[in-house]
């Protein structure tokens, strides 16, 4: 499948106009959104409204039917890349926030998980192991004992 940014999440597309552009039948494109594989959005008036990412998975669903999978597995297979995307993004936004308090906080070299969770630890800063677990450290060092 291709990559797809968030902005392909706007629905902006007649049922019509995605069964052109998916290559199939309106009414498959219903049958998918009363199965749950395929679910676009809906205008106040409760007419569907389908994003680029939905005319994507369409075709996606168009081709990996065609070579001989279950639509239960395709599914899965959809909700399995949904769950990658945000994790990705996700991801992208625990980097920024760790860069962010890197670059605030020059001195904490060590992240320990206390119970108030994981909190940051000045360098130098002796860990009480009975309380603490040393969870990274850069460059490999160990905290003194």
């Amino acid at each position: 499948m291709a990559m797809v940014t968030d902005d392909d999440d706007a629905p902006v597309f007649a049922i019509a106009v995605a069964a052109e552009l998916a290559g199939m039948h309106p009414q498959t494109l219903r049958q998918y959104d009363r199965i749950g594989l395929v679910v676009p959005g809906r205008t106040r008036g409760g007419s569907r409204r389908y994003s680029p990412r939905n005319v994507q998975q369409l075709r996606e669903v168009a081709r990996l039917s065609g070579e001989g999978m279950s639509l239960p597995a395709i599914s899965r297979l959809l909700h399995l890349e949904d769950e990658v995307r945000m994790l990705r993004r996700r991801v992208l936004e625990l980097e920024g926030a760790l860069r962010a308090e890197r670059e605030n906080r020059p001195g904490v070299r060590v992240f320990a998980a206390g119970a108030g969770g994981v909190i940051p630890v000045a360098a130098g800063r002796r860990i009480r192991r009975s309380t603490e677990v040393v969870l990274w450290q850069p460059g490999g060092r160990r905290p003194e004992e």
